[in-house]
């Protein structure tokens, strides 16, 4: 087998047996470390033999035993040190150690570690779960999410965080230290708890989404992180079918970042939704997001609309409209109001006076914009918006700059292009 096609299968079996592995091994030792290091071990491997042996037929099982050959090294090796560490000690009580080699604590026994095809669908959902549970701090969760479930590496992980990598190898251990000295349980959660818990875990998943969508700083998107979560909302999508909730989510994930090649200019400036070049936008995507949007209709059984549902709603009238005069707005203005009604935020709310403003006519958006404060830089930007599309130009270009004052990064050198565009407008008509 040649080397792209051994290394094209290595990526899909990242893709879709590393949380697995992970989370067979955390079930069977108990160790986050050991599992991680261990899975590590397996896929470097695997880089290894495959072109050399060609791929196996089940690459998830060969995976799986490889890690927990590697664990069982790993473990067979830390009793030979400690055995060691006893004998230098001159330790009584370890003389029989000498003559015998026990199996490493942990292992119950296992002797050889018979056969598997790797983690169960449980096993996965245990590990979710876990990472995401109330009792970590957000961000410890996040991090856990990304290296456990994800198989970032440590660097990468530090980098969506902005912090060094030895402050966030320090912050995955303090998480690690904190599911087991709580006694955080590692299961699925009971079906009356489910709900709640699910809450959590797709918050988590959508923070992840959204720092790579719309980043806090440095680069305009961070596209490695906004398909980590889409690949991991697309599998606890899998495990958890009957989760309206879930498929919601991954709509509104896909369809957003469906428009993600139409997002950023040549000069890393952010275009605005009307601006895009709609045949950039991945119509692969738009089709899988409004699929899970279907699905999630399906399994939602009377349910009343939440937040994702919304948003995702919203999402599919901007996918599916051809041309920024095709949108619906009025639905769009009307599925703002119900999003406001019971999640209400300030970007919800400055979305829907937007909203209201292309349904409804440029004065109407204006007053529904007049009654928010906050976030300002936004609200001065969706206030020049209007006044600019209104014609009123000297307003327009009085709003551009406040705007841009209050912004930064990508957001400000739109705005700035945007006023500069104005400034040479409002020339042109003085001369």
């Amino acid at each position: 087998m040649d080397e792209p096609e051994a290394s094209a299968a290595l990526e899909t079996a990242f893709a879709t047996e590393w949380g697995a592995v992970v989370a067979r091994l955390i079930r069977v030792t108990g160790d986050w470390a050991l599992a991680e290091d261990s899975a590590a071990e397996a896929f470097a491997a695997a880089a290894r033999r495959w072109p050399l042996d060609g791929v196996p037929r089940r690459p998830g099982a060969w995976l799986s035993t490889t890690a927990r050959n590697a664990a069982y090294d790993r473990l067979r090796r830390r009793a030979a040190e400690q055995r060691a560490l006893h004998r230098v000690a001159g330790d009584p009580t370890t003389g029989h150690w000498e003559d015998a080699e026990p199996e490493p604590a942990g292992w119950d026994g296992w002797g050889g570690l018979p056969a598997d095809d790797g983690a169960t669908s449980d096993d996965r959902l245990r590990l979710v779960f876990t990472c995401c549970h109330p009792a970590l701090p957000l961000e410890g969760r996040v991090a856990l999410t990304l290296r456990t479930l994800g198989g970032l590496e440590v660097a990468e992980v530090a980098a969506a965080f902005g912090v060094s990598e030895s402050t966030m190898a320090k912050r995955l251990v303090r998480a690690r230290q904190k599911v087991a000295h709580a006694r955080i349980p590692y299961r699925v959660p009971s079906p009356d708890e489910l709900p709640e818990r699910l809450d959590g875990v797709l918050g988590v998943l959508y923070l992840v989404f959204t720092e790579g969508y719309a980043p806090t700083s440095g680069a305009a998107i961070r596209s490695d992180l906004s398909a980590e979560a889409i690949r991991l909302a697309s599998q606890l999508a899998a495990l958890l079918p009957g989760q309206s909730e879930v498929h919601y989510l991954l709509a509104l994930m896909l369809l957003h970042d469906s428009r993600r090649a139409a997002r950023v200019a040549t000069d890393g400036a952010l275009v605005p939704l009307e601006e895009q070049d709609r045949t950039q936008w991945n119509a692969v995507q738009i089709e899988q997001g409004l699929a899970a949007l279907d699905a999630g209709l399906r399994a939602a059984t009377g349910r009343p609309a939440g937040p994702y549902l919304l948003q995702a709603s919203i999402a599919a009238c901007h996918a599916s409209a051809s041309s920024p005069e095709s949108t619906p707005w009025p639905r769009v203005a009307a599925l703002y109001d119900a999003l406001v009604g019971i999640a209400p935020s300030p970007h919800a709310e400055l979305a829907r006076a937007v909203a209201v403003g292309m349904a409804s006519g440029l004065d109407a958006g204006l007053e529904a914009l007049g009654g928010l404060d906050e976030p300002r830089g936004l609200r001065l930007a969706a206030t020049a918006d209007l006044l600019r599309r209104h014609g009123r130009v000297p307003e327009a270009i009085r709003a551009y700059r406040g705007a841009a004052d209050a912004s930064d990064g990508a957001q400000r050198q739109f705005l700035e292009r945007r006023l500069a565009e104005l400034e040479a407008v409002s020339q042109v008509r003085g001369a």
